[in-house]
């Protein structure tokens, strides 16, 4: 049977169906190599597996910014925004975000009735595309301190190698940010614990509650896709 990973903090919010959906469910993206047919295919067990219609499931064109936008209806596959972020307080709508190797974050307000899905790689936290879903969900009623926020599966801090330029534009933001980078065994480069950074920036604004990720998507090439591993690899895939 296929895989989907529940965040503990999540199972218990009344009427929230949620999960991280690893590769055996295929390929959701909108890459080129995959057939359209496939992709609906694949798009709609995900929708069935959520108990809502495929037309439901909405997904945007990821840019890695950090822009939201409030979902009041359902669009075609064709009006899909260039955004990072979604909120929504519509029922019956569910919000879709694709990764490997960024980091799926989950929102939901349950006393509001308001979610939120983000696709926060490095350039979008930096630029706050979490704070800016954040703040679209407070527009729709929610409040920061009964917000429930959840990581998925992505790149961890052992399998992160970056530059020797890559920290700079972190400790710009906030010199507390050097603890998001330990040194690499090549002398010069780093290794950046990106979903600890997303934790910490959550954190920072007071939100009820953080779950961190379940998996490195780099690592564990079995469950999840990974941009870089396939890159290193010679092969092209998701992002």
């Amino acid at each position: 049977m296929s895989e989907i990973i529940a965040a503990s903090s999540l199972q218990s919010v009344p009427g929230l169906r949620h999960g991280f959906f690893t590769r055996d469910w295929g390929d959701c993206s909108l890459s080129e190599l995959i057939e359209p047919v496939v992709y609906e295919q694949n798009l709609g067990a995900v929708a069935g597996a959520l108990q809502v219609r495929a037309d439901n499931l909405l997904c945007c064109n990821q840019i890695h910014g950090a822009q939201c936008v409030t979902v009041d209806a359902p669009w075609s596959m064709g009006d899909r925004p260039n955004v990072d972020a979604m909120v929504t307080n519509k029922r019956g709508v569910a919000l879709g975000i694709i990764t490997a190797d960024c980091v799926p974050v989950l929102f939901v307000d349950a006393e509001a009735g308001v979610i939120g899905a983000a696709h926060a790689g490095w350039r979008g936290a930096l630029g706050g595309v979490l704070e800016n879903t954040l703040i679209s969900m407070v527009g729709l009623g929610a409040q920061l301190g009964r917000v429930k926020a959840a990581l998925g599966p992505c790149i961890w801090q052992d399998s992160y190698e970056v530059g020797p330029e890559f920290p700079a534009p972190f400790v710009d933001h906030g010199v507390d940010n050097e603890r998001y980078f330990d040194r690499s065994d090549r002398t010069g480069y780093f290794k950046f614990d990106l979903p600890g950074y997303i934790c910490g920036r959550l954190e920072a604004v007071g939100i009820g509650s953080v779950e961190g990720s379940p998996g490195d998507t780099y690592a564990d090439e079995t469950r999840f896709f990974s941009y870089r591993r396939s890159s290193q690899n010679g092969v092209s895939t998701i992002e």
